[in-house]
């Protein structure tokens, strides 16, 4: 090997490297935005959401052990990643596919059909369709894991919950905006996963009382396993609210399960929330949960069987008294045209699970 032809591969090697740094960097920043939020979500696809469970095929509990959650941690981060890469493609496609009118099943029910105070919707984008889509789903609130609807425009009398998604968006404007959109406030998104607002207890209990100053009432943050458990994130966060005198007026949850079983993953939901109650006695939201297996295939039921668990669970959700809120990952299919887990398709059409939430709470 020629000295000129080592010089070039030294070169090339230099090169590779400070673009390999700046990718690094560029990806670190988007992680660290709050912002970045609402690309988690479009990327979510209906494979891709943020896991909370306690079933012991998809979420680590108390006999778990330590590898297995790392396991799971490292696949989520791993799917998330490669789903980010395609969102803003996917997005553009469905929105250029999505029908120019809304269907008149959609349309024409009015909000005053919502059969429940305490079914919500999820929403990631500005779906077409979305405003017929909430009056026939009968909700009566709606969240989308920031601060204000950014463009979605709720049927009247559905309310919109905002959330402060992590440390950079517990700033005083973006508290302004939420404090502006609605009367009640949902804590950090998974601050205990690193692909998410990834947060020690000691951030998350310093930044707290800003969140407090906006007088709204306030749910936890919500974690995305072990709420139950002693000495985990949830633990040691209300640990420290209670020394510090904070406030936090409702426990918020998410939870997917791995089993398939209708009857077995809505006996595991509720085994997770009652334990979840006991421990802390405050009323319970459950802002994420679906059926998905994290560890292996297939890694989504059959819609049918979706559907199944819909009806099942939320006949569930329903009679708990101290379950205040909950909403299913997630009101609208994936970007990438698949209907995941999804409850409404671009232009307003629900999927067979859309079908049972639309009839859950009457």
């Amino acid at each position: 090997m020629t000295r000129r032809t080592k010089r070039l591969i030294g070169s090339l090697v230099v090169l590779l490297l400070c673009l390999g740094g700046v990718g690094a960097f560029a990806l670190h920043g988007r992680a660290a935005n709050a912002v970045d939020i609402a690309d988690r979500d479009l990327a979510a696809s209906g494979l891709q959401p943020a896991a909370g469970s306690a079933s012991v095929t998809s979420e680590p509990t108390a006999t778990s052990s330590a590898a297995a959650a790392q396991k799971q941690a490292a696949l989520l981060k791993a799917v998330k990643a490669k789903a980010r890469k395609a969102a803003a493609k996917a997005a553009a496609k469905a929105k250029a596919k999505a029908p120019k009118t809304k269907p008149k099943p959609a349309a024409t029910i009015p909000a005053s059909s919502r059969s429940s105070v305490k079914k919500g919707a999820s929403i990631f984008g500005t779906p077409s369709g979305i405003t017929g889509a909430l009056a026939d789903s009968g909700v009566s609130w709606t969240y989308n894991w920031a601060a204000a609807p950014n463009g979605v425009k709720a049927p009247k009398g559905v309310e919109y919950v905002p959330m402060i998604w992590g440390a950079s968006s517990a700033d005083a404007a973006t508290l302004a905006t939420a404090k502006r959109n609605g009367s009640t406030l949902l804590g950090f998104n998974e601050p205990d996963f690193a692909d998410q607002s990834n947060m020690t207890v000691a951030q998350a209990l310093d930044l707290w009382p800003k969140l407090q100053a906006t007088k709204l009432r306030l749910g936890s943050p919500a974690v995305a396993w072990g709420a139950d458990q002693e000495g985990k994130w949830l633990d040691q966060f209300m640990d420290g609210a209670a020394k510090r005198g904070y406030r936090v007026d409702f426990i918020t949850l998410h939870w997917y399960g791995g089993d398939f079983n209708p009857t077995n993953a809505t006996n595991q939901l509720r085994s997770y929330i009652q334990a979840t109650y006991a421990k802390y006695h405050k009323p319970i939201w459950v802002t994420e949960y679906a059926l998905m297996n994290f560890s292996g295939s297939p890694r989504l039921p059959s819609a049918k069987v979706q559907a199944d668990f819909v009806t099942k669970s939320t006949a569930m959700l329903e009679r708990l008294s101290y379950v205040e809120r909950y909403a299913w990952f997630a009101f609208p299919t994936s970007t990438d045209g698949s209907d995941g887990t999804g409850l409404y398709r671009p232009g307003g059409v629900p999927t067979v699970p859309g079908k049972a939430y639309r009839a859950a709470g009457k």
